[in-house]
């Protein structure tokens, strides 16, 4: 049986994954950006709900937070 913590990494993990390939960055490129732009904090906090909803919804929720807090990619 997978523990909480199993299934908040792998979502992440994959999440990390999505939002480099909408924005045409490497995984490490993304990773970076969304800890800089504190999306990686928007996940943790939000994640019971945002687990719920497309990859492509969660993608541009992360997009619209990082650039409030001075991220480029929109």
């Amino acid at each position: 049986m997978k523990s909480k913590e199993t299934d908040r990494l792998e979502y992440l993990i994959a999440l990390i994954s999505e939002f480099a390939e909408a924005h045409s960055i490497s995984t490490a490129e993304a990773f970076k950006y969304l800890d800089e732009y504190k999306g990686l904090d928007f996940v943790e906090k939000f994640y019971e709900v945002e687990h719920t909803l497309s990859f492509d919804d969660v993608v541009d929720d992360l997009s619209q937070y990082c650039h409030r807090h001075g991220g480029r990619l929109v």
